[in-house]
């Protein structure tokens, strides 16, 4: 079953108007029916209709494409990419602040050594190699982990 039918069909199956899916899924009626109208929906359109239905994405949508991860595992993997680089993000911001402080103390108390400078360097140095980590390196961090665990299981 494709997904305009999955959709028309759970809807249908909770004695839902188009307008109340539409309520519940803060999606606009004429969204609601040009999916039902056979128009594909994005992921967060999927997403806010699976999350009403209380059923997967993947449930939603229709088949997957040969070789692509599943979709409810490619928003999985989406959002916690996203919530690593909000992590990454905050932990720079932290790290700006708290070292302008650190600089500014270290002026006014002993203008002649600059310790701060130390823990400038140390911190950045640590940044920034989590953010090679984050945003160059991943894919190629993931693609070895597969690849060892591929092996690890041969045995």
């Amino acid at each position: 079953m494709n997904c305009t039918n999955q959709v028309k069909a759970l809807r249908l199956k909770k004695a839902w108007s188009q307008e109340q899916l539409a309520e519940m899924t803060d999606l606009s009626v004429r969204t609601i029916q040009r999916i039902e109208n056979g128009e594909r929906p994005g992921l967060e359109t999927l997403s806010a209709l699976a999350a009403v239905f209380e059923v997967s994405v993947a449930d939603l949508s229709a088949a997957p494409i040969e070789g692509e991860a599943p979709l409810d595992q490619r928003i999985s993997d989406a959002r916690h990419q996203v919530e690593q680089e909000s992590h990454f993000w905050r932990a720079v911001l932290t790290a700006v602040v708290v070292c302008t402080l650190l600089f500014a103390l270290n002026r006014f108390t002993q203008p002649g050594y600059l310790w701060s400078l130390w823990v400038i360097a140390i911190w950045g140095a640590l940044l920034l190699v989590r953010g090679l980590r984050l945003f160059l390196f991943a894919g190629a961090i993931e693609r070895w982990k597969k690849t060892r665990l591929q092996r690890l299981l041969r045995k």
